[in-house]
């Protein structure tokens, strides 16, 4: 993902979303409907970023192409590839609207490429968007943009602030929006308090505080950090990962947060109840990840892709563009304990930290991110 200089990096934003949007494109034949199944594997690239592949498969490119983004996605260690249909049935599932989530994700093609209807049809018939041809210029953008405005209730708007590249051929299009609601409400919200800087002077960030406040902690001594799960509305959780050290390595953090070690580690936290204080998350990502393939290790499809099943001509990735849009509020249905006393554990997030949102049935991790400086977020 980006540099950390950035307030906050999602994994929606980043390296965890691409490799599997990528394989819904260019994997080869939809198959008939089979059961769901459950994916379990110790490499996060595909695990974190079902809620985002929405609605695209398809028949776009050849058994070679194929195998590369298997081997890329780990999927050739599964024994199970019915993978449409169970990512369809997945993103139904956490899509639903008490959990707070909307997301969208379409292809856009060049007209020379000869496009071929049949794919175009059959990623309709299985995700429920066609994918469409480009007119050229700002009609694309105007028509990107309102788009993903419409199909995200006007919850992510102006996608694109620039045209596409010239020349495009393949470009994919995708946007998300989370709104968390926890289960637990905070009774004090909006006070400025400090949060630590890395490096610079602390800074005056609106934050969320209750005492009482009913969560799950631990402590990994590996890792120097202390973590809470906070529990949200429709079986979502958040997970905050506070480092010991103000200058530790988040990067080292970051990449350990695999979907199996979340899993693990959900089964180990003890429940409290603590003051707990929060920064308030209100912010928006957006960039092309189309860079990042390289390091999914996909720099030989990148160079011949072979999209034979989707165009009559050569043709190559020419953008991946995402937005995320990410807001966290102090409601919740919930009142906390009633006491005269106030809780003597507290677990205050005033310096920079890394959090996840996970969806419990499925043990999907919806988002990662790093808040390093929450003055920075912008919307």
């Amino acid at each position: 993902g980006p540099g950390s200089a950035r307030g906050s990096e999602a994994s929606a934003g980043g390296r965890f979303l691409i490799i599997i949007f990528i394989f819904f494109f260019f994997s080869s034949d939809v198959e008939p409907q089979r059961n769901f199944v459950e994916f379990q594997d110790e490499d996060d690239d595909f695990a974190d970023v079902w809620i985002l592949s929405e609605r695209l498969s398809g028949s776009g490119g050849s058994d070679s192409a194929q195998r590369q983004l298997h081997r890329a996605l780990r999927y050739h260690t599964l024994q199970d590839l019915q993978l449409h249909n169970t990512l369809k049935e997945l993103l139904a599932a956490i899509r639903t609207t008490g959990k707070g989530l909307s997301s969208t994700a379409r292809l856009y093609l060049a007209r020379r490429l000869r496009l071929k209807q049949d794919f175009f049809a059959l990623v309709e018939q299985q995700y429920g968007v066609r994918p469409k041809a480009l007119l050229g210029g700002a009609r694309d953008v105007k028509e990107i943009n309102d788009w993903v405005s419409q199909e995200t209730g006007g919850k992510v708007q102006r996608f694109l602030s620039k045209p596409l590249p010239r020349n495009s051929a393949v470009n994919t299009v995708s946007a998300a929006y989370f709104k968390g609601k926890w289960a637990t409400r905070f009774s004090q919200s909006g006070a400025l308090e400090s949060f630590q800087v890395d490096g610079a002077a602390p800074v005056r960030v609106p934050m969320m505080q209750q005492d009482n406040y009913p969560v799950k902690m631990g402590a990994d001594s590996d890792l120097s950090c202390t973590i809470a799960q906070i529990q949200m509305q429709d079986d979502v959780s958040m997970f905050v990962f506070l480092p010991d050290d103000m200058t530790a390595n988040m990067t080292l953090l970051e990449e350990s947060l695999t979907a199996e070690f979340v899993q693990d580690l959900s089964m180990t936290l003890l429940p409290a109840q603590v003051t707990l204080t929060l920064p308030t998350l209100r912010f928006s990502y957006s960039t092309d990840l189309l860079p990042l393939l390289g390091d999914l290790g996909l720099s030989d499809w990148l160079d011949n892709p072979n999209m034979e099943k989707i165009s009559a001509q050569p043709a190559k990735l020419s953008s991946v563009n995402h937005k995320v849009v990410m807001e966290t509020v102090p409601e919740g249905n919930q009142y906390p304990a009633t006491t005269s006393t106030p809780s003597h554990l507290t677990y205050r997030v005033d310096r920079p930290f890394l959090y996840l949102v996970r969806d419990e049935a499925s043990g999907a991790l919806l988002f990662i991110g790093r808040v390093v400086n929450p003055k920075d977020l912008r919307m």
